[in-house]
């Protein structure tokens, strides 16, 4: 499994001292956090995106960039990527760009978003929510496998003979989660590609969580990818903690009271009870999360949301501290135990590379002399050969698994 945390990029006032940090404060600090995750044993970092304050993260792909040059292992995400309102071109030249350069720790979440404006800011209409998650990412799926893409569809322009670069990093695109909070179409998505469901886990009772998870993994074997327990499925998550429980419960309180997202509502017991939310000891926390596997079996990716709410920077380093040194080494441990050998491993580059390719060498893509206009005939790579007869935009023949 892979254990990691995830920021939503939110910008929220302390409670305990009235102080907002300037975006410029919270951009460093997300840096500072993602190298430290890396530091305590973490495994993945995961940035959300956001067009609108509070929040201040336009531009994960940059941010993620950054992070890379500055990390050596930590596997870089997305929590989420707006598949509705960007387009799929730019998503797909993002992304395999964060790939060469992160040296394949890439991969990303795709997601609707839960800003509903962003759809007008962007030239969209939020009622053609689904469609446009659907259709964007049939696009986003054949540019990132085909060298030459002819495409039409309703929510852009056409491409002819369009060639999307630079190509994947061994011309294996990165590992894609759909994430979810409630809407079962987007489980179908996962599971018709063979893609990862990630069920968000936060803010709805475990019930909930468990018919999407359940609905994806029953289609997942349908679409022929394997069986419901080889399905790829990640987990949110939500903690605070301290040595002593009532600590963790007097010291967390005000940030929950406060909180722009559920402050204000249920009590943070009755919330607590009601979701993922533990806020008490390591063990209290190792308690919980080992018990997420009987709810919704062997999963591949735990990530936890861990810098919301105001909570300091110094604070949330000491949180990371005890969820790797503490927690996290625990629940390696507890989840492995009797896990069946089918149950898949979280994909990663080096896998995916292996499952492609084998023993043999993967492509590296090499282009023939470029005329400058993106419009390549049959191939623009020197490793394809055209086809008798092919004419002027046809698809390449050779497209890739």
């Amino acid at each position: 499994m892979q254990f990691g945390i995830f920021t939503v990029s939110d910008i929220t006032e302390d409670p305990t001292t009235g102080r907002t940090p300037s975006e410029g404060e919270k951009i460093r600090n997300t840096s500072t956090l993602a190298k430290h995750a890396e530091d305590v044993g973490l495994d993945v970092f995961a940035l959300g995106e956001h067009h609108n304050p509070p929040f201040w993260s336009s531009s994960p792909t940059t941010t993620l960039a950054y992070i890379a040059a500055q990390t050596e292992r930590l596997v870089l995400s997305t929590a989420t990527t707006l598949i509705t309102t960007n387009d799929p071109v730019k998503i797909a030249e993002d992304f395999a760009m964060l790939q060469h350069v992160s040296g394949g720790r890439t991969d990303l979440m795709l997601g609707r978003g839960n800003t509903g404006p962003v759809y007008p800011w962007f030239g969209q209409d939020i009622r053609q929510g689904l469609p446009l998650a659907i259709e964007n990412y049939a696009l986003l799926h054949k540019l990132w496998r085909e060298d030459v893409v002819d495409w039409e569809g309703k929510f852009r322009t056409p491409l002819q003979g369009f060639t999307s670069t630079p190509r994947p990093l061994d011309d294996v695109p990165p590992f894609v989660w759909h994430g979810s909070i409630r809407t079962p179409e987007i489980a179908e998505q996962a599971a018709y590609y063979g893609d990862g469901f990630f069920a968000n886990n936060i803010f709805w009772p475990s019930e909930h969580y468990q018919r999407l998870i359940t609905l994806y993994r029953q289609r997942f074997a349908h679409y022929g990818h394997g069986t419901p327990e080889q399905a790829i499925v990640g987990l949110g998550g939500q903690v605070f903690m301290r040595a002593n429980s009532q600590d963790a419960v007097r010291e967390f309180r005000p940030y929950f009271d406060n909180a722009p997202v559920y402050g204000h509502g249920p009590s943070m017991e009755d919330f607590t009870e009601m979701t993922p939310l533990t806020v008490g000891s390591p063990q209290q926390v190792i308690d919980r999360y080992a018990g997420m596997r009987d709810l919704f079996g062997d999963y591949q990716r735990q990530l936890f949301l861990m810098d919301h709410a105001g909570l300091p920077l110094k604070t949330v380093l000491e949180q990371l501290d005890i969820l790797g040194g503490e927690v996290v080494p625990v629940l390696r441990r507890e989840l492995a135990q009797n896990r069946p050998a089918e149950v898949p491993d979280a994909p990663t580059h080096a896998s995916l590379v292996a499952a492609k390719y084998g023993d043999q060498a993967p492509r590296q893509t090499v282009p023939n002399p470029n005329r400058g206009d993106n419009l390549s005939g049959p191939s623009p790579y020197r490793d394809t050969p055209v086809q008798a007869g092919s004419s002027f935009g046809a698809a390449a023949t050779r497209t890739g698994a």
